[in-house]
């Protein structure tokens, strides 16, 4: 599914990942641990074609996407990958249910369209009677499931998330990772998940240990 071979990334003096080889199945979750500054959020950046590496390569796939140039990899991120970040990052101008139909629309579909793929997510996260609040009106752990759905509308073969529970209480940190394998087998998505919860590492199906910018394990 996800291939990185020999990735290197520095900023300035600062050597951030060293020759980093790893693999990745389709429909795995696969949490990314170790101490603060190991290099996990880059590495999840440029897996999320966010960042660019200094060398090496990745593959979507048979798809090199080092390769493409800005638009190309926007187009590829907006159809292939999820993000689901610490903050959920919801817009506060619209609601629930708008932006989760962000994505959808920039990929060309209608607000029909998207409200109609939209809202069997949204009731399958258990959240679809406060669809029209705003994101002040809800709890964290339902902007957190908003969040989700906003990864999941463009059905893509990745979900990455940065501490996606390192906002929510214990309650709400279970919960939203159960959803995960959940949605796993729902979908059959993949998920890479950088996390400080051993809880979660714990459950996963493989954990990825990251130690001065390179994979211990």
């Amino acid at each position: 599914m996800i291939r990185i071979e020999n990735l290197n990334k520095s900023y300035g003096d600062l050597h951030v990942l060293r020759d980093i080889n790893l693999s990745i199945n389709k429909a795995e979750v696969v949490s990314v641990v170790g101490a603060s500054g190991a290099g996990k959020t880059t590495l999840l950046q440029i897996l999320g074609t966010l960042d660019r590496p200094d060398s090496g390569h990745i593959f979507y796939d048979k798809e090199d996407v080092t390769t493409l140039d800005e638009k190309a990899l926007a187009r590829f991120r907006n159809r292939n990958i999820g993000f689901v970040f610490q903050f959920h990052n919801l817009l506060p101008e619209f609601t629930a249910l708008e932006n989760v139909c962000l994505p959808a629309l920039i990929a060309g579909r209608s607000m029909e369209e998207a409200v109609a793929e939209a809202m069997p997510l949204l009731k399958f996260l258990n959240v679809e009677a406060r669809a029209h609040h705003k994101p002040s009106q809800i709890s964290g752990g339902e902007q957190q499931r908003f969040a989700v759905a906003r990864a999941l509308i463009n059905h893509p073969a990745v979900v990455l998330a940065d501490e996606p529970s390192g906002n929510l209480d214990t309650h709400h940190a279970e919960e939203l990772h159960d959803l995960f394998f959940q949605l796993r087998d729902q979908y059959q998505q993949t998920f890479v998940i950088v996390t400080h919860n051993t809880a979660l590492a714990q459950k996963s199906d493989r954990q990825i240990l990251m130690k001065d910018g390179m994979i211990e394990q």
